[in-house]
Order: structure tokens, then sequence, then C-alpha cells
């Protein structure tokens, strides 16, 4: 499975008032160190609706200020309706909000086969 299809696997998992880095996504899809390869799978996806990339953020719990200037707001007040709390300063707690995914929730990563193998992700 593509290093990109499994990082939008596990954009898709990410529970609504819960984050992830680009960090810890790149690491579960079995890359580390790939944080900037994550951020790029994102930025030609994030037109996709059932996708929910405002649920990604950077290391230090803000959110992206890449790609268009309407995107951070955007991505804060997506983030905020969804219960996402942030500092005066922009930031969100990691330790409170960090999706932390356990063992069993990351066996899709494993299967070679399925239905989205055969969309235009791949």
């Amino acid at each position: 499975m593509s290093f990109r299809l499994r990082v939008l696997r596990l954009v898709r998992r990410i529970p609504r008032g819960r984050v992830a880095t680009y960090g810890q996504l790149a690491a579960l899809a079995g890359h580390p160190g790939a944080a900037r390869a994550c951020g790029r799978v994102l930025r030609t996806t994030h037109d996709e609706p059932e996708l929910p990339w405002q649920r990604v953020i950077n290391s230090q719990g803000r959110v992206s200020t890449g790609g268009d200037a309407q995107r951070p707001l955007l991505q804060r007040t997506l983030l905020e309706a969804e219960g996402v709390v942030f500092s005066r300063s922009g930031r969100c707690a990691l330790k409170r909000f960090r999706w932390e995914p356990q063992e069993d929730e990351l066996c899709f990563l494993d299967d070679e086969e399925d239905e989205e193998d055969e969309d235009d992700l791949a």
C-alpha cells in the first residue's frame, strides 16, 4: 500500500474533537521523519469532502499555515466546532487533544487490497 493511501486512511480515522500531527501520521504510515511528505499528500486532497484534513496540525499544536491565506482560519474554525480548544497564542494542548490510536485501530494498514485501492487515491 502506498504512503499516500496509508496517510489518507489514517486521516479518515482521526475522531472528531481529536488531532494528529504530520509527523505522527508519517510515523504511523511507516515513514518516521516524513512529516513534510504527509503535508504534501494533504495539500493535494484537501478538497475531498469526506477527508477531515483539518484534524492534522503541526508538532507545536498549531494549525497549518501553508497553502492559501484562508485555510488556517478555516482549519481552526472547523476544529473549534469539534470542541478543540486553542490558547491565545494559537496552540491546542496536544496532551489533551492528540489522537492516540490503539494497536488494533491500525490493523487496516496491513490490508493490501480493498475498495479504496480502486479509487484515484493510490
